[in-house]
């Protein structure tokens, strides 16, 4: 199963050690690695190896400066081949310029809207299929007018429930401003309150602090702040025996 990692604060923050942590959770998810910092711009880097086997990974934790945002990404590969452009994150502009970037822990099992995205997409994965129709999507939506912050919170709430049944969706999502959370499934996204800011994880990176985060509805963070929170909807997934049997024998 792929691990996620979030961070949203109102000042700059050392995350180093949470970031150790993560990352040494590869020898379960070891087929590739991405990060997403700021650094004067909006950064990108992925690598289909297993996270502490990278070279370059300890170079970047070293030199990276203390961040208000971040997104991380490990790889578990279900659906598409080790490679680069199957490594998460995903990022690309909708027709306002605005850039998005994603980062899913899931698999998409009934993706009559993503289909279409097979020949257009750079990698093989389902993640990059779904990001490919919500851009589309709020391409569809900007198209007929300029909308506010919360109406933009709304129409990725809306995609995000519209898409969520008999799917597995853990994800988050950043817009530039607003870093969007959610998990459809029991027992696989932490969050914890840090001095102004707040972190998000797969699996608790510490002893200290960490509590569920809600299932079922999508929850937007500016500068470490809630600031829109969605109706919880029913698209809860749930596994298969195979799915609880394999996470088993993964030891998750």
């Amino acid at each position: 199963m792929c691990e996620l990692f979030g961070f949203s604060a109102e000042r700059k923050t050392d995350l180093n050690e949470y970031l150790e942590s993560f990352f040494s959770h590869s020898r379960l998810n070891p087929h590739g690695w991405g990060m997403m910092y700021e650094d004067g711009v909006r950064c990108v880097v992925r690598e289909p190896v297993k996270a502490t086997d990278s070279v370059m990974l300890p170079a970047i934790l070293e030199s990276i400066p203390p961040q208000k945002i971040m997104l991380a990404h490990i790889r578990y590969a279900t659906v598409g081949s080790i490679a680069e452009e199957n490594c998460h994150p995903f990022t690309a502009q909708d027709i306002s310029g605005r850039e998005w970037t994603l980062i899913h822990n899931g698999t998409i099992y009934s993706g009559g809207v993503t289909y279409r995205y097979y020949k257009q997409q750079a990698g093989d994965t389902d993640s990059e299929r779904l990001f490919l129709a919500f851009i589309d999507h709020m391409n569809d939506v900007l198209s007929k007018g300029s909308i506010t912050e919360r109406e933009r919170f709304q129409t990725v709430s809306r995609f995000i429930a519209d898409n969520a049944p008999r799917n597995k969706l853990n994800l988050m999502l950043y817009d530039g401003e607003l870093l969007y959370v959610h998990k459809n499934l029991k027992n696989t996204l932490s969050c914890k309150r840090v001095d102004g800011g707040i972190i998000f994880s797969t699996q608790p990176l510490d002893e200290d602090g960490w509590a569920a985060f809600p299932i079922a509805q999508t929850i937007a963070y500016k500068n470490g702040s809630e600031v829109y929170r969605g109706e919880r909807h029913k698209g809860i997934f749930i596994p298969s025996l195979e799915y609880i049997t394999a996470l088993d024998a993964m030891n998750i």
